[in-house]
């Protein structure tokens, strides 16, 4: 695991604990890494319920609700699929926030449309999100790696955003 992303981590970690809010990651390329990462923080359960590492379509649709006809027609590598995820894992696993992420690592997978080294991440709620395209190809294990970190920071910044949000509007009261 990368040491910023850790760093990354607990600076969420704060946030959410601050809060009292949950988290959740839906994953497809990297497998659990995101989760992975948001737990090597000690007291991670108190705020992240878990995750799903929806690997295959089939997966994607029936734990996390994601289209079938959105699958078929954009495929599983595209902005809509992973805002789709952010959204099912907030609604499967009953949480605040979610992070997700969808892609082709690689070695082998990728198309002329869609090459080797594009991922799409996604984090926020069920009503608000952000997103990311990663499109450069640094080998599987690099890829990977460059993937969490991204959605890492996205959903912090995404949190910071948020509070900013909250204390201005407390401020109008």
């Amino acid at each position: 695991m990368e040491f910023e992303s850790k760093i990354i981590s607990r600076e969420i970690s704060q946030l959410l604990w601050e809060r009292e809010q949950t988290l959740s990651t839906a994953e497809s390329c990297t497998g659990g890494r995101i989760a992975e990462t948001i737990i090597a923080v000690p007291g991670a359960s108190k705020y992240f319920k878990g995750g799903v590492i929806s690997y295959t379509n089939e997966v994607k649709e029936s734990l996390l609700g994601v289209s079938h006809e959105l699958l078929e027609e954009k495929t599983a590598v595209c902005e809509e699929v992973a805002v789709a995820m952010v959204k099912g894992a907030c609604a499967t696993l009953s949480t605040d926030f979610a992070i997700a992420a969808t892609g082709i690592a690689g070695p082998t997978g990728g198309t002329k449309e869609i090459p080797i080294g594009t991922i799409w991440v996604a984090c926020g709620t069920k009503d608000k999100f952000r997103t990311a395209k990663i499109e450069e190809d640094h080998g599987r294990d690099i890829n990977l790696a460059i993937a969490t970190k991204t959605a890492l920071q996205m959903f912090l910044d995404f949190l910071r955003d948020d509070a900013e949000l909250v204390d201005a509007a407390d401020e109008v009261k």
